[in-house]
């Protein structure tokens, strides 16, 4: 299994990191990538992916929620160490109109700024799409071409045609285990070739341990209940979804 989405560098996994890791190897975890967020997370990012090179794998970007009043200084400096570094990916990026939209457009150009990042550097793009989605597909569609997966997504099954359509990929996290999740129903016709294993780790921790730290070894619930839904084996989840992460991340 590869988590494709797990934020380690919270400070919260600092104790005890070496075992943690340790145990997620142990369990099956194969490799973990490593988003950014925001300016402050690039240091703590690269830091703990440099701690355990080739199996965390950093990635760099402005999520939606942290785009203020500075989001233009902070992509300066987000651009500054995509320049100098090596990452995997452009993201966590993309778009939130949940809690606030006072910066609903500056979102909006933020968003394009860092696509044109992942065009013109080969990357792929992880995509936070909440409250937001015809925008965040109308902009997407700006930019063919693009590679990239929909972060944890849930939502309808005619979305995720149009995703996949886009030749975009769907991580599948922890709400797929959570009860009377409609999400099971929404793969309808959608190729396991397109689905992608992540966490969200800390958060969206699968059933039976929702509400707790996430951990990237717990993915082989959510993998358990895409077995179901695929009519197929864990390994058979397992194998696929791995080989579509190092296909779309160029993960050796």
């Amino acid at each position: 299994m590869i988590d494709t989405h797990a934020h380690i560098d919270d400070p919260q996994y600092a104790e005890g990191l070496n075992e943690f890791i340790a145990q997620q190897q142990v369990e099956g975890v194969e490799a973990i990538l490593v988003p950014g967020v925001d300016a402050a997370t690039i240091q703590p990012v690269l830091d703990v992916c440099q701690q355990y090179p080739d199996y965390l794998f950093p990635g760099i970007g402005l999520h939606p929620e942290n785009v203020g009043a500075d989001w233009k200084e902070q992509l300066e400096d987000i651009h500054r160490s995509l320049i100098n570094n090596h990452y995997i990916a452009i993201g966590e990026i993309g778009l939130d109109y949940h809690f606030d939209t006072t910066f609903k457009a500056e979102q909006q150009e933020a968003l394009r700024i860092q696509l044109g990042w992942a065009i013109e550097r080969d990357l792929p793009v992880m995509i936070h799409s909440r409250d937001a989605t015809e925008d965040c597909l109308n902009i997407l569609r700006e930019f063919p071409g693009l590679r990239g997966v929909m972060h944890c997504y849930s939502g309808s099954n005619e979305t995720a045609k149009e995703i996949i359509k886009m030749g975009l990929y769907l991580g599948i996290g922890g709400v797929i285990t959570f009860k009377n999740c409609k999400l099971r129903d929404n793969l309808t016709g959608i190729p396991l070739e397109r689905l992608l294993l992540e966490t969200d780790a800390p958060y969206m921790a699968p059933v039976p341990y929702r509400g707790q730290r996430n951990e990237s070894r717990w993915m082989k619930y959510v993998a358990d209940v895409l077995a179901q839904v695929y009519q197929t084996t864990f390994e058979h989840i397992d194998a696929v979804t791995t080989a579509n992460a190092k296909t779309l991340f160029r993960l050796k």
